[in-house]
């Protein structure tokens, strides 16, 4: 096969012109959409109050509703094409329109968890603050993918799948709840990972418009000059603040993964085998100063010295010496155990579990008494209908008319 031919079609698949817009309604399109005024203000503060009630509901629908409806990407992707194009004016208003946007966010945010009843941090919450690379890379691709889509000529259902993808608003409703709630570790967190997909998106938009070649705007040269070495700067640097902190959050949720992993083979390759001695469940729990596996059997029970054995065998599947190997059998730790407060424990299950078994087998008695109840009153009836029935055939029967 012809290698130059193959390249060519290969490139064909790849190219961009046949269905793009004339570069004048690209850069009229994204700068229409980074004003903050009037519409889309409105438009963001709903979008803003959707999506809290999302988070303080626990509702992935809904708050995948609030983000398609929202028009934060909008200055966003205005700061890309600015630095792309070369255009000072239009970084300046994106980055304004920007601040302004995230400070009525911010605001009306936290004003509905002031108000709101319900204060616990649910899991959508709290998965808006620890950002990790993972983060990164879907605010990047996402907004390649959305600038991409906003120099189609049909555009299809990209945009709203990149406003659902790079997840722009639940971060800030995020920072809203820890703002209310004076949690700074939701404010901090939140708005780490929201500053994450801004400038990654803002960095795929600005890569977008040379994949596009969009010419630069007809400024001075000196201007342009300025525009380009003090923006690009900036996103050097801004690239690398964001990154870094995303890797070592990323290194540390791979690493206690790949140490779960290695607990659950140790577990399950050394306690699955043990003849009479059965493994019920096990639990992993590591701070900052310990790590500790507990290991609760019931069964045949096991000597401190198999014990020990179990303990050394650790090493074999790459856990560290420093985590210990607790051993619960039958209820009782091995070797020792707070004997009064196990009894009192163990009472009060018992306790707990005759209660709730009674109370549910009274509901299933007052439901058995309306069904009988229903059929009592359905047999009733069906006697009297069988009863007049019956009077009826003996009216029309000849010996009934005779007397």
């Amino acid at each position: 096969m012809d290698i130059f031919k193959l390249r060519r079609e290969f490139r064909a698949y790849l190219n961009l012109s046949d269905d793009k817009q004339e570069n004048s309604e690209i850069v009229a399109s994204i700068t229409s959409g980074t004003q903050f005024k009037g519409t889309n203000l409105w438009i963001l503060v709903c979008a803003i109050l959707i999506a809290s009630l999302g988070l303080n509901m626990n509702s992935t629908a809904v708050i995948i509703g609030a983000m398609l409806i929202s028009p934060l990407m909008g200055p966003i992707m205005g700061i890309g094409l600015g630095i792309g194009i070369g255009d000072a004016n239009l970084i300046r208003s994106s980055l304004k329109n920007l601040f302004i946007a995230t400070l009525f966010s911010l605001l009306a945010s936290a004003l509905y968890f002031v108000l709101s009843p319900i204060n616990d941090a649910r899991s959508e919450l709290l998965a808006r603050t620890q950002p990790t690379i993972y983060d990164v890379m879907i605010a990047f691709f996402g907004g390649f993918a959305g600038i991409i889509a906003t120099g189609s000529k049909t555009k299809g259902n990209i945009l709203p799948g990149v406003a659902i993808a790079t997840a722009l608003m639940p971060p800030l409703c995020t920072a809203g709840y820890g703002l209310a709630t004076l949690q700074w570790k939701f404010l901090y967190g939140a708005l780490y990972l929201f500053s994450i997909n801004a400038v990654y998106i803002g960095l795929a938009t600005w890569l977008g418009t040379k994949v596009l070649h969009l010419p630069k705007v007809d400024v001075n040269k000196g201007e342009e000059g300025n525009v380009g070495r003090y923006s690009k700067a900036w996103t050097v640097a801004l690239l690398v603040l964001f990154i870094i902190p995303s890797i070592v959050t990323t290194t540390g949720i791979v690493r206690q993964n790949m140490q779960e992993a290695r607990v659950s083979a140790y577990i399950h390759g050394e306690f699955d085998g043990l003849g009479d001695t059965h493994l019920i469940s096990y639990e992993y729990n590591q701070t900052d100063t310990s790590a500790v596996i507990q290991v609760n059997l019931l069964g045949a029970p096991l000597d401190s010295h198999k014990i020990d054995i179990l303990a050394a065998r650790m090493g074999t599947y790459g856990l560290n010496d420093d985590i210990s190997l607790k051993v619960v059998q039958g209820g009782l730790e091995a070797p020792e155990v707070d004997a009064a407060a196990l009894s009192s424990n163990i009472m009060k299950n018992v306790v707990v579990y005759y209660n709730e078994t009674i109370e549910r087998l009274q509901k299933e008695n007052d439901s058995l008494k309306i069904v009988l109840y229903q059929l009592q009153k359905e047999n009733q009836h069906q006697k009297e209908m069988l009863q007049k029935e019956s009077q009826v055939q003996k009216e029309r029967s000849p010996k009934g008319k005779s007397k």
